[in-house]
């Protein structure tokens, strides 16, 4: 399985400006800009979109993981807050609420500390990443 995202950007980074588009079309040509990123503004960034992202991964491996200990969730709700300073992410943080029927709080608190190591997008972020470049004229 592979999926795909491209973003368009024109301009300068503090005057320019850019679109998201991903493969399901959920996002389709979505703004962008340092403003949106770094103040106020309607569109999305990429912090954003990676606390999207490993919120779901986090809450779908919680579901998997108390599924797998004979535990049926009625709901699971995961706010995930990405910090950015000094140029670069410095953490993500989960905090999760969830109704399930017949578990302890100590059962809860194992199956969410086992997802927070173990989601897909949890170990991405600590895997190398590499690139390659292309220029057009």
């Amino acid at each position: 399985m592979k999926r795909t995202a491209s973003a368009h950007w024109e301009g300068d980074l503090k005057t320019g400006k850019g679109n998201l588009s991903t493969q399901s079309t959920i996002l389709n040509k979505t703004q962008y800009s340092y403003n949106i990123r770094f103040a106020d503004g309607v569109g999305t960034n990429p912090e954003e979109l990676l606390a999207a992202a490993h919120a779901g991964c986090f809450t779908m491996q919680v579901s998997a993981l108390l599924g797998q200990a004979g535990f049926n969730p009625t709901s699971l709700d995961t706010i995930a807050s990405v910090n950015l300073e000094g140029g670069a992410i410095t953490g993500v943080h989960l905090s999760i609420k969830g109704k399930v029927p017949n578990i302890s709080e100590q059962q809860f608190a194992e199956v969410t500390k086992n997802a927070e190591k173990n989601c897909i997008v949890s170990k991405a972020l600590s895997i190398p990443i590499s690139s390659d470049t292309s220029l057009v004229k």
